[in-house]
């Protein structure tokens, strides 16, 4: 095998699972992705290398396993693009481990308002079928006739990404974003919002259009001074991989800044596996490590700090 094959192959392993916590706590925010039926070549798919390590992807009833060895009790898997809509509610219904939220990503809103702009990351609009068939309103009005079922517990990922979208998608992120913020308010369902790059922008229109009674910025991505305005508004911060990054200083300070009950946490498998497996993709047991790292870093036994979490998560989504 040559090294860049062989390299290719490591970064394919999922992080390994981690040892059981003594308190099972809620993968706050995942995507769980529909099982292949063929890998490449038409084959079966393997989702284990030949020393029995797990690889992408991770089949459902592995993910399940794993999480139940790791103590995760559960996770909310967004679905946020037309084509996972449907299928992230009929897992949550058909899932007992899972739960949904449902929302049209920021990036997505945009190209359904028919947005086509090379965005600031310097990268093409993918554009797919979906997003030529659906309006802005239509996509959003999927999301809300899903969102009824009581399987999906939250409204999201919504808000705005400034990284992936240029100008010309801002006002469709905003539009979307506004109308995300409506319908959680109309259910009575907690709001989970995406935040990159947008912080100021994303106060302004919580705060103009009133922000629902529970609003959680999922992957955290501020420093003290939004970590302060959660606070004082009562928002909640769920914290992903990044915050076990040796060099995100600003994002663990603003992680010891907030109140306890004001934190939730999550994986976003398969993006943003924490440390000792950053670069490897993610899995909604990896939330273990992330949750450890939290405990250390606030000096609070484990135990502790997952009943305090678990709580928080029954508070914001009732399960």
């Amino acid at each position: 095998m040559s090294s860049s094959k062989a390299k290719k192959e490591r970064r394919r392993l999922v992080a390994d699972i981690p040892d059981r916590l003594p308190v099972p706590i809620v993968d706050n925010h995942t995507h769980i992705l529909p099982d292949p039926v063929v890998g490449d070549g038409g084959l079966p798919v393997q989702n284990t290398d030949e020393a029995g390590n797990i690889r992408m992807p991770v089949l459902l009833e592995t993910l399940r396993a794993g999480m139940a060895q790791a103590g995760v009790r559960a996770a909310i898997s967004s679905g946020c693009e037309i084509p996972m809509l449907e299928f992230t509610r009929d897992l949550a219904r058909d899932v007992p481990e899972v739960w949904a939220a449902l929302a049209i990503h920021p990036n997505d809103a945009a190209l359904h308002a028919g947005v086509r702009e090379v965005a600031p990351d310097g990268l093409e609009p993918h554009v797919e079928s979906w997003h030529e068939d659906f309006s802005l309103d239509d996509a959003v009005s999927r999301v809300a006739h899903l969102s009824t079922d009581p399987y999906v517990v939250a409204i999201g990922e919504t808000g705005l990404d400034y990284f992936r979208t240029g100008d010309a998608g801002k006002q469709a992120q905003k539009d979307a974003f506004r109308a995300h913020i409506a319908l959680a308010k109309e259910l009575g369902k907690p709001l989970q919002i995406h935040d990159r790059d947008a912080h100021a922008d994303v106060i302004d229109v919580l705060l103009a259009d009133g922000a629902p009674d529970l609003t959680v910025f999922h992957c955290f991505s501020g420093d003290r001074l939004l970590a302060h305005v959660c606070a004082e508004h009562g928002w909640f911060a769920s914290f992903a991989g990044p915050l076990t990054y040796g060099p995100n200083v600003d994002l663990q300070e603003a992680f010891d800044e907030l109140p306890s009950e004001l934190i939730l946490v999550e994986t976003d498998a398969p993006y943003l596996t924490p440390v000792p497996f950053r670069g490897h993709p993610n899995a909604a047991w990896s939330v273990g490590y992330t949750v450890r790292y939290m405990a250390q870093r606030r000096g609070v036994e484990l135990e502790n700090w997952c009943a305090q979490i678990d709580k928080n998560t029954q508070n914001v989504y009732g399960i």
